[in-house]
């Protein structure tokens, strides 16, 4: 992208807006995966009008866009792969409007996600979504990514939550899809073409939110298991007793261990497995509830339960569950991070299948995560100044989503393609479901100017 073209399209817009000094450039060029490159400009824009601008400029001159959250991914799938410009939406932060009465919110793309949360519940509202970077991650990177969190099990994804959205289109277009109805079949749903799409459709500049009831009462037991088939074996009894926790988490050894040397705990010594389960709804009901699951779960001989009752006591569990990806950082290998999802029954299968791993690789794995749906982020732990462990590193993850996928789970449940999972998307989709990828993108960026570089290039 010449300086005269960034020149140009400065004047088009606010003071500031556009950005080429060697600061922006750097601290736009990655996310939180191993990819980087520099783009040419970043474009901070503060209006939908702004918005509207660039696009029209970029396609008009076609410069390669990337459009940007907070940069909290994990895959590298808002690296401006082919320069051009970085589209940040960071400045589009106000939270347009809070509604009790209709039960949602109007929201502009870089409204941190945890910040939104705190202040609908402040209004005895609910947003449920919670990506575990939700202090950093804004409610457009969701949007974009379809992010999910522990709560997933009971509420839902993003998708389950956005019932509109305004996008500007790669020539510049402005669309209003969707409304703010909790009910709305009026044409297709064409809002929830751009949930998930990872920027490469269009550039959502307003979001309406679905909202629900803030529960009132919430409740946790944190559960220590000597292996995983047992702590599989009380999830099922969970479900077959007909419970639905909020959320239902598990972990692995290695990551109990690297939690024990990061933070002191005694907690989980003995322990091969370890499960969080958190109950929320009207407080009577919680508590009968909480009593009936731990008589449930004391006769499968756990070596340890402890309650958390409240908001107070369940934060207290939770805190360990948040300290466990820095505690794999700790132990001074890189860790990646693989948001895989397989079907439930498959649960014992996909630990059995990364102890494997780990004896035939000898790299170690860490898996953590959302029990309760299948999704489990399997860690695959290298020291990258080995280039033999990286190579076999990659053998590791080529193995993993071969069988992830010859199980018919999914390759990803909640970060996206972007650059890290490129090498698998044509042997997780099929032919047609490729090419049906490709037209809608060239039907709605014909001149693939938005996010170049990725999945669909």
């Amino acid at each position: 992208m010449k300086p005269s073209l960034i020149r140009a399209l400065a004047s088009r817009l606010k003071r500031g807006e556009i950005r080429s000094d060697a600061a922006s450039l750097e601290s736009h060029a990655q996310d939180k995966w191993f990819a980087r490159h520099l783009p040419d400009a970043v474009a901070l824009p503060r209006s939908r009008e702004s918005v509207i601008q660039i696009l029209q400029f970029a396609h008009q001159h076609r410069i390669p866009l990337t459009p940007r959250g907070a940069g909290h991914g994990y895959v590298g799938g808002c690296v401006p792969v082919h320069g051009g410009i970085a589209l940040s939406l960071e400045k589009m932060n106000r939270i347009l409007e809070i509604s009790p009465d209709d039960f949602v919110a109007v929201v502009e793309p870089g409204v941190k996600t945890a910040a939104f949360q705190e202040k609908a519940e402040a209004l005895g509202l609910f947003y449920p979504p919670d990506p575990a970077s939700r202090a950093d991650c804004s409610l457009g990177g969701n949007v974009a990514t379809n992010a999910g969190g522990p709560r997933c099990l009971k509420y839902g994804v993003t998708r389950d939550y956005v019932l509109g959205l305004e996008v500007v289109l790669a020539d510049g277009s402005l669309v209003q899809l969707g409304g703010r109805t909790h009910k709305n079949k009026t044409g297709f749903d064409l809002h929830r073409l751009f949930v998930g799409s990872e920027g490469l459709l269009g550039v959502v500049t307003k979001a309406t939110l679905k909202l629900l009831p803030r529960p009132p009462y919430r409740a946790a037991l944190s559960v220590g298991v000597d292996s995983t088939t047992r702590a599989a074996s009380i999830l099922a009894s969970v479900f077959k007793s007909g419970f639905l926790p909020s959320a239902l988490e598990i972990a692995d050894r290695f990551t109990l261990e690297a939690a024990m040397r990061r933070t002191g705990s005694k907690r989980f010594q003995g322990c091969q497995s370890h499960l969080i389960i958190e109950l929320d709804g009207q407080e009577t009901a919680v508590r009968s509830d909480l009593r009936d699951l731990t008589r449930q779960i004391k006769a499968f001989n756990p070596t340890f339960i402890q309650r958390g009752m409240g908001y107070d006591g369940c934060e207290a569990i939770w805190q360990i569950r948040r300290e466990f990806s820095y505690s794999l950082r700790d132990t001074g290998l890189t860790k990646l991070n693989e948001d895989i999802v397989v079907p439930r029954g498959r649960l014992i299968s996909l630990f059995e299948f990364a102890e494997k791993l780990q004896r035939k690789h000898r790299i170690p794995v860490a898996c953590f995560g959302h029990a309760g749906d299948g999704n489990i982020h399997v860690n695959v732990m290298i020291d990258r100044s080995s280039n033999e462990q990286e190579r076999r590193g990659e053998a590791m993850l080529d193995a993993l989503f071969k069988q992830i996928i010859k199980w018919q789970g999914s390759i990803t449940g909640e970060h996206g393609i972007g650059l890290a999972k490129m090498p698998w998307f044509d042997q997780a989709v099929s032919p047609a479901s490729r090419q049906l990828h490709k037209t809608i993108k060239d039907a709605l960026d014909p001149l693939g100017i938005l996010n170049p570089g990725k999945f669909l290039s």
